[in-house]
Order: structure tokens, then C-alpha cells, then sequence
């Protein structure tokens, strides 16, 4: 399937990341990658925007290859996975995530051994 808004990519966002350990691993990604972000701010060091890239992506990508099991969306749909990965950051942050997971099924989600 091919997603053309984000209202349809997000569900499907979602369920690629099925396991807690999957989304804890974004979590901390993203986390570090904010403090990178946060620094290059504080300090005007506009080159440590590129360590916030690689810890975020590098957290990512480590999980969904050794934990979910599958393939990044970020391969084939970048801007929305980027997206995607501070909405469940800030949604996870303030406690309303299990909502969004609850619509979209991913506690049905079912991977084969």
C-alpha cells in the first residue's frame, strides 16, 4: 500500500512499531537527538545538528533490525516517519500515546516467529 497523507501513513506508522522495546529505543533516539538539537541552539553550533541525525536514526534503526524486525519506513517514507517519530515521542511525553496505539490495532499486531 502507498500513503499519500500522513492521516493514512500514521496507523500504519504505528503498527511498525508494535513493541514496547521498539518504541522505547525511538524514544531514547529521539531524546538524545533533542539534547544535540537543544545544544546546537544554546552553543550557535549549527554541526551538532549532525550528531542529533545519526543518534536518532542510529536508536531507530538498531530496533526495528534486532527488536520489530522489519524494515524502517523512513526508507520509503521519510518526511512522514520523521514526523512520525516526535509525534509518538511527544504524544509518549505527555501520556497520551496508548490512545492512538489503541486505534490503530497494535496491540493485534502479530509477528511470526
Amino acid at each position: 500500500m502507498t500513503y499519500s497523507t500522513f492521516a493514512e501513513f500514521w496507523p500504519f506508522y504505528l503498527r511498525e512499531h508494535s513493541k514496547p522495546a521498539t518504541r522505547a529505543m525511538h524514544y531514547a533516539g529521539t531524546t538524545v537527538a533533542f539534547l544535540w538539537i537543544a545544544a546546537a541552539v544554546i552553543h550557535l553550533r549549527p554541526a551538532l545538528l549532525l550528531p542529533a541525525l545519526f543518534s536518532g536514526y542510529a536508536f531507530a534503526w538498531v530496533s526495528h533490525f534486532f527488536i520489530e524486525k522489519n524494515r524502517p519506513a523512513t526508507f520509503k517514507y521519510p518526511f512522514f516517519s520523521f514526523i512520525s517519530d516526535w509525534l509518538m515521542w511527544a504524544l509518549f511525553l505527555t501520556g497520551r500515546l496508548q490512545p492512538h496505539l489503541d486505534k490503530a490495532e497494535v496491540a493485534s499486531v502479530v509477528r511470526p516467529a
